[in-house]
């Protein structure tokens, strides 16, 4: 946190003065004593009016945080409601620098009433961070502070779908036809060899180049066939940045012309979402995070959605720890692959694609047959289009 970054006034201070103030900002109220604020009267009640803000949220810190208030006395400050916190924040720090408190007081210090206050949650940036958060105290949400939060989560899934949208269309719609040119001229469609073959005639062997007259380029051919793809999502708390990923996935696939989506959310008891597929928002305010994780269960849900195994593909989304029978996990997983559908486990679906899953057990179904592994939303577009 920069002071010489905050609004006008501060800026005036002397380069000692403005340390000094920082460390009066950091070490919190409770250096009063020994350490002052220095500047004119106005910039010294500004500087005690970000000190509050800071107080209010850090003081909340467990354990040997430097900054939690070891005071026994004194007159206090009023009470700040999140509402009051967080506009102050934004009127007396710079965006970048409200935007980590506001992260610090989500994630680290349960400052919970930030996401039950609808003038609060307008204020935010939608993002993947908030809308976290959003999902993992919507419980706590009532009437309008709801409707935000649903808003909140439109926002998010509509931003992930259009970035998502168009290359995962291409990678599962899209195969190589060799056989015809393409009328879209663009590098991905480029036939090299079919370019290099063609334009042998037009060797220059004096100067040893190969003159191309005519570029050639592939077609794209979609495929129509009925396919079945089954995605099973883990809702367990670990698993939230690959359901909200899911949910995204979910409604790009169900569009396509040739795809039959199932979606399946679990837990300990397996919810069939398929009709609301074409929905993440409302996918996303179906899970309850939290709770067991019965995989096995959840996937013999899925062997009874299996019509023709060969057009079949079941994704399972989790991080493998079961808290069910694994021996029921198993033996639904064998008899899905001896089926000839496809089964794949994976363990992370996100941008980053870092997977913390239970290794022995990956292992196991990987011996089996199965796709263990992480992958990241275009991958597993190319995957899914790879396989039928």
């Amino acid at each position: 946190m920069g002071l010489s970054e905050t609004q006008s006034g501060i800026k005036e201070l002397s380069r000692g003065e403005i340390s000094a103030n920082r460390w009066r900002l950091i070490l919190g109220s409770q250096s009063d004593r020994s350490l002052g604020f220095s500047g004119s009267e106005r910039e010294i009640m500004q500087l005690r009016d970000m000190e509050e803000l800071l107080d209010h949220l850090y003081n909340r810190g467990q354990g040997g945080d430097v900054r939690k208030d070891q005071r026994q006395g004194g007159p206090g400050g009023s009470q700040l409601t999140a509402a009051k916190w967080i506009t102050r924040i934004r009127e007396l720090f710079p965006n970048d620098t409200a935007e980590v408190l506001e992260k610090h007081a989500l994630d680290e210090f349960g400052m919970t009433e930030l996401l039950t206050d609808k003038k609060v949650l307008e204020g935010l940036r939608p993002d993947m961070d908030l809308l976290k958060n959003v999902l993992q105290l919507k419980h706590l949400m009532k009437g309008e502070v709801l409707q935000v939060a649903r808003q909140i989560a439109v926002k998010v899934a509509e931003e992930l779908r259009q970035k998502l949208e168009n290359d995962i269309r291409r990678s599962i719609l899209g195969r190589i036809d060799r056989n015809s040119s393409s009328p879209v001229h663009s590098a991905r469609n480029l036939d090299i060899r079919k370019t290099v073959r063609r334009n042998l005639k037009n060797y220059d062997s004096e100067n040893g180049r190969l003159m191309l007259k005519e570029i050639y380029f592939s077609n794209r051919v979609k495929r129509y066939n009925n396919k079945t793809v089954i995605i099973a999502v883990d809702e367990s708390g670990s698993m939230l940045g690959s359901v909200i990923y899911s949910a995204v996935m979910a409604q790009i696939i169900s569009k396509l012309p040739f795809a039959d989506l199932r979606l399946v959310i679990f837990d300990t008891s397996v919810v069939d979402l398929t009709s609301e597929a074409d929905d993440p928002v409302q996918v996303l305010m179906s899970v309850q995070l939290g709770g067991g994780t019965d995989i096995g269960k959840a996937l013999a849900y899925c062997e009874t959605l299996i019509g023709t195994p060969s057009q079949t593909c079941v994704l399972c989304i989790t991080d493998l720890y079961e808290g069910g029978s694994e021996r029921l996990l198993m033996n639904v997983s064998r008899n899905i692959i001896l089926s000839g559908a496809k089964l794949s486990f994976l363990t992370a679906l996100d941008e980053e694609a870092h997977a913390s899953y239970d290794v022995r057990l990956g292992q196991k179904l990987a011996d089996m047959g199965a796709f263990v592994g992480a992958m990241t939303p275009n991958r597993l577009g190319e995957y899914i289009g790879s396989m039928f």
